[in-house]
């Protein structure tokens, strides 16, 4: 080949090398030249990955309400296992919507796979070196038959070399090694006293930190905190599950009374329609003015307009439940709330809340897990602001082996030349400044935690105190609207009669219309919150999902063993999943707003049972009344305490906080 021809096929390859070769690599383009980046590069969406969005009919709204879909019952605990269900994703209430925690049933599993990375450390380390060489180096000596002239000349080296070397890291900081070393060596030409020749060792060596990475503690400090860790992201894992199911009592309850709201607004809107076509009537009799014609429309559309407004918050707080439980926007099957609320007063232990707050809360539990973090982190702080001072201990068997010039193979005898060495190696930056630094630094992270603690049980407490307020504030109001809502019921018969005789305006029936809806509204918004403030009690202390029977079980999975991939599969930490909640709160066959009484007001007492029955609730009896029993048919003789106590009504009495979550934790 020709110097031209060289030059072409050099050209063409450059070529090659600048342009032509590209390998498709993370949607990167890969040229064996790689060009500066001198430009912007976005891609396009439509070249991202492309993922199916679920396809759903379309929700409900204000102008197609979709009231003709068939329906089913859904109690409470149902609602909050189809939410512990999905919670692949946690999510928590954030008003009329729910929104992602950020938390997930991997995080845990993910957080403790670290605890291998650091025990890894301490894993033997094994390694084996292969290496084939061959040497030629050109040399000039004298040319013996002219010693003005030069001959260029050489010899040749090939060579094999194997290291082989086993080491490992015990919890003392120490480092134990084994090494084993072979070089075989052929040289041509010429004659050599062992040509091949093959030189062995074997290596032992062990080195010691005594000062500085010395100890069990400190060289565990890694690994100790990877389990930190560990509990760290499942406390967090807990406090966002507990979220949960808290916000689906919440939006649960909030359903309840939006739709009984609902109710209320709509009777009202009845009412003023019996009113405004009553008026229009006059008007047309020539016994009335325009004017009372006009004030009652006016009326009429602005209870129009507040049915909207509760129609809406109705849709909303539908929308809301779906979205904390995990279900798409269209309900192909309406769901009707069916639990009742719980209308009783609970006496709470202040003193027990406390206790089991501290002990249960995952908030003041990370807080803990900081500040033993924060120790580990301190001893480790304080052993590497010392000295580097180590000892150093090797031993080393030393072998030859070859094939001498008369063709026979000699080598050494075992043990017959052996190396050994003793020593101690000291290294000390002067003032240990870094070190030091880092030891207070770390003193006062500690101090700094400590008190984030007791700000974080100070918090706690204020938060319990704050839901104790709620719970008897919203108690209070309950009994307080449920006695506006009797009296609005009776000045509202009242004013309408009057209303109907003609004896007084429409603008104090109006009133008495606004009274009684507001009331209705009032009384169930307050017992509602008094349910929500019984689960937000529970959050506070921590126990929520203990009182809800709801644990954790954990999900494995297989993966790549200790062999590799020729070995087999071993199981590893998958998911933390919850269970489900055991039935705590009582099941019913109507929706939960009907336990509002919510009877139609328009109604005469003899057509519906009375409204003061149901919300005074039973009639309480004067114990020095002479009570006369009738005969059950069949009876012989007098009737017994005990059949007399199966007739009377059972008197509700209320429990405490404590009693009811003992109840709850039962299983």
């Amino acid at each position: 080949m020709n110097i031209s021809q060289f030059g072409r096929y050099g050209l063409l390859f450059a070529i090659i090398l600048s342009h032509s070769f590209q390998v498709n690599l993370a949607e990167e383009t890969w040229t064996v030249w790689r060009k500066e980046q001198q430009r912007l590069q976005v891609r396009d969406p439509s070249q991202m990955r492309q993922v199916a969005a679920p396809l759903t009919p379309r929700p409900p709204t204000l102008s197609d309400l979709q009231a003709d879909l068939p329906t089913r019952q859904l109690p409470l605990n149902e609602a909050i296992n189809i939410a512990l269900a999905n919670s692949e994703v946690v999510r928590f209430l954030t008003g009329v919507t729910a929104s992602t925690s950020g938390r997930t049933i991997y995080d845990v599993a993910i957080t403790n796979a670290r605890i291998d990375q650091e025990r890894a450390a301490f894993d033997p380390q094994l390694q084996a070196n292969n290496s084939w060489n061959r040497t030629e180096d050109p040399i000039a000596v004298f040319d013996p038959l002219d010693p003005t002239q030069a001959i260029i000349g050489g010899g040749r080296n090939d060579r094999y070399g194997f290291d082989f070397g086993l080491s490992q890291k015990n919890l003392l900081g120490g480092t134990s090694a084994l090494a084993l070393r072979s070089n075989s060596n052929r040289f041509q030409p010429g004659t050599f006293p062992l040509n091949p020749s093959d030189r062995t060792a074997t290596e032992f060596s062990y080195t010691q930190p005594l000062l500085s990475g010395a100890g069990i503690a400190a060289n565990q400090v890694p690994i100790v905190l990877a389990r930190i860790d560990t509990e760290r992201s499942f406390f967090q894992y807990k406090d966002s599950v507990q979220q949960l199911v808290q916000g689906v009592i919440e939006a649960y309850w909030s359903l309840v009374f939006a739709k009984t709201d609902l109710w209320a607004r709509e009777q009202q809107v009845q009412q003023v329609t019996f009113a405004f076509e009553r008026a229009q009537a006059r008007v047309d009799a020539d016994d009335a003015n325009i004017g009372d014609l006009a004030q009652t429309e006016v009326a009429l559309e602005n209870f129009r307009a507040s049915l909207l407004v509760s129609q809406a918050n109705v849709l909303q707080r539908q929308a809301a439940l779906m979205n904390i439980l995990g279900l798409p926007p269209f309900e192909a099957v309406r769901m009707i709330p069916t639990t009742p609320m719980m209308d009783e007063p609970v006496e709470i232990d202040w003193n027990a809340i406390n206790e089991m707050g501290q002990r249960q809360r995952p908030d003041i539990i990370e807080l803990k897990l900081v500040l033993d973090a924060d120790r580990q982190r301190l001893l480790l702080a304080k052993n590497q602001a010392r000295p580097k001072l180590e000892g150093v201990a090797l031993y080393r068997w030393n072998g030859l082996e070859g094939e001498v010039p008369a063709g026979n193979r000699i080598r050494s005898g075992d043990g017959q030349f052996n190396d050994w060495a003793l020593g101690v190696n000291f290294s000390v930056p002067l003032g240990l400044r870094r070190d030091r630094a880092l030891l207070r630094a770390q003193q006062l992270i500690l101090r700094r935690d400590q008190e984030n603690l007791e700000q974080g049980l100070h918090q706690m407490q204020h938060l319990l105190a704050v839901s104790l307020r709620n719970l008897d504030q919203y108690y209070a109001q309950y009994e307080r609207f449920q006695a506006v809502r009797r009296a609005a019921r009776v000045n509202l018969d009242a004013q309408r009669e009057r209303y109907r005789t003609g004896s007084l305006n429409f603008i104090v029936v109006l009133q008495a219309i606004v009274d009684w809806g507001n009331a209705v509204s009032s009384e169930a918004q307050s017992l509602a919150q008094y349910n929500t403030g019984l689960a937000v009690l529970e959050l506070q202390t921590g126990a929520i999902l203990e009182s809800h029977g709801i644990v954790f079980f954990e999900e494995r999975f297989a993966s790549i063993g200790p062999l590799g991939r020729l070995g087999p599969d071993h199981c590893y930490p998958y998911a933390r999943r919850p269970s489900d909640s055991i039935s705590q709160y009582p099941s019913s066959d109507q929706p939960s707003e009907e336990y509002f009484n919510l009877v139609d007001p328009i109604k005469r007492d003899g057509d519906a049972e009375s409204e003061s029955e149901r919300t005074e609730g039973p009639r309480k009896h004067d114990l020095e009344e002479k009570v006369e029993f009738e005969q059950i048919d069949g009876q012989q003789g007098p009737m017994t305490d005990e059949e007399i106590d199966a007739l009377l009504p059972e008197i509700q009495s209320s429990r405490s906080f404590s009693d009811w979550l003992k109840q709850a934790f039962r299983r």
